[in-house]
């Protein structure tokens, strides 16, 4: 297993749910973080409480919708500006949208794909250079349970997904060789506030998945040999 103290990562969605639970777990093993999301107060009270946990790491920290690629170009710049290297980026940010193929209005199921999917590659686009020049390095994307195959209600959400997957599967392939170890993650659902939100849970700790199982899981993987990773995963509740 390969230390993780004094690494660099990227993290989207991270004002919330996973994303934050992810940097809460990579600031206790020592490893510097760059912050992602939409919200500035969220931000930055996650830097504090980071700060708090281990004063011995670099937080910045820049808002940003990743589904507007300037957006995207000048919170990369700024962060890596901070940072000046990065080993590690995982793509947590994404939204929930239910609803049929004619229920969901046409804007709202662009909005998924745009965050999702456009959102995931803006910041891959922006981000990989700084990891190649590494030499070696993770990405990690959080797509979904959904994205495997088709549910009534859930044609944006999952297609969207789905999208992630071969995107993320692509990537590993043509990354590879460069030492780019490139994870899918699909878990089912956890007790984020937007599953919360959309009543897609009770949240109910004793048999639902809750963010900080998901942040162990990555911790772990991400601790791997460098030789070896895992390529795509699942998690599931045992017994929700």
């Amino acid at each position: 297993m390969q230390s993780l103290q004094g690494k660099t990562a990227i993290i989207t969605g991270a004002g919330k749910g996973l994303g934050k639970a992810m940097a809460v777990a990579l600031a206790a093993e020592g490893v510097h973080l760059g912050l992602i999301a939409r919200t500035a107060s969220d931000l930055e009270a996650l830097a504090e409480s980071l700060k708090a946990i281990n004063p011995d790491i670099t937080v910045a920290y820049a808002p940003a919708d990743i589904a507007q690629y300037n957006e995207v170009k000048s919170a990369v710049a700024s962060i890596t500006a901070a940072l000046k290297t990065v080993d590690i980026l995982i793509n947590s940010a994404g939204i929930f949208k239910a609803g049929g193929i004619l229920e969901l209005p046409v804007e709202e199921w662009e909005q998924v794909f745009n965050v999702n999917v456009l959102g995931t590659y803006y910041v891959v686009r922006e981000v990989l250079p700084f990891i190649l020049q590494q030499g070696k390095g993770d990405v990690i994307n959080i797509a979904s349970t959904a994205g495997t195959k088709g549910n009534a209600k859930l044609s944006a959400y999952g297609a969207s997904k789905a999208a992630v997957i071969n995107f993320s599967e692509s990537m590993m392939q043509e990354l590879r060789k460069s030492n780019i170890r490139v994870t899918t993650l699909n878990p089912s659902t956890i007790a984020t506030d937007m599953a919360l939100n959309a009543n897609l849970t009770d949240g109910n700790e004793d048999k639902v998945l809750q963010p900080e199982d998901f942040a162990f899981l990555v911790v772990n993987n991400l601790k791997l040999p460098q030789r070896a990773f895992v390529k795509d995963l699942g998690l599931w509740s045992t017994n929700p």
